[in-house]
């Protein structure tokens, strides 16, 4: 099992950080939504989790008329505001945790809540770390690798985009959006994870995305194929 490697200055500077013993936290945290779901990709696919959709973004505004210059142009996910299902603002990490709690319904095994965005490590601080760590949480993140995750995270998914560089360069998976012209596969492989895997490019060319992956995986077994389930299946 791969060891995550952290580096606590790589958390964003917001206006809604502060400083506390030497540690950037978040004094209010933007939540775009927040519901229990299946996890549809990757190494944990079929497992129920609580998504926390942070709001904000390093790589794209998340508005349209930004798109066609945004590092991450094809983005499918709406991160804007804070109105979505379950979405608000919270003055606390406690406060947060309680509300992801609230939508864990199941009796067995460890609750997961997976953290996303938008870019989630501008937002998740040691706080909220300890907040959902206390509340017997799992947590998982799903960043595009550009900043540094904070220490406690327990299953890490990084998911470069385009030529940006990568701050964190270790976890559980790496998931690559495939095909992309600055991000070939090849210059991944060699970092410290347990996993890769190729996700399909969704848009008009689909099924074009999807056939080269899947001749990429079978070329090169080290990679695997990870597909959007939850689209399939009509789930969030």
């Amino acid at each position: 099992m791969s060891r995550l490697r952290v580096a606590g200055e790589g958390l964003a500077r917001l206006s809604d950080h502060e400083i506390r013993c030497g540690i950037a936290v978040v004094t209010v945290y933007a939540v775009k939504e927040c519901f229990l779901t299946l996890q549809g990709e990757g190494g944990q696919t079929g497992r129920a989790a609580v998504f926390l959709r942070f709001a904000g973004c390093n790589l794209w505004t998340g508005l349209e008329r930004d798109r066609a210059s945004a590092a991450c142009n094809f983005c499918d996910t709406d991160f804007v505001g804070t109105d979505g299902q379950g979405g608000g603002k919270f003055a606390s990490a406690a406060g947060l945790a309680d509300h992801v709690a609230a939508r864990w319904t199941q009796s067995g095994g460890r609750p997961l809540v997976v953290c996303t965005g938008g870019e989630p490590l501008l937002q998740l601080d040691p706080l909220l770390i300890d907040a959902l760590h206390a509340r017997g949480f799992e947590i998982a993140v799903e960043t595009n690798g550009t900043i540094a995750a904070p220490a406690g995270i327990d299953w890490m998914c990084v998911s470069p985009k385009g030529s940006q560089s990568l701050a964190q360069t270790s976890g559980q998976e790496l998931k690559l959006v495939f095909p992309q012209p600055d991000a070939p596969p090849e210059k991944f492989q060699t970092l410290d994870f347990d996993w890769f895997f190729l996700q399909p490019m969704d848009g008009p060319d689909r099924e074009a995305n999807t056939r080269r992956a899947i001749d990429y995986c079978l070329a090169n077994p080290r990679w695997r194929l990870s597909l959007q389930t939850h689209k399939m299946l009509g789930i969030p």
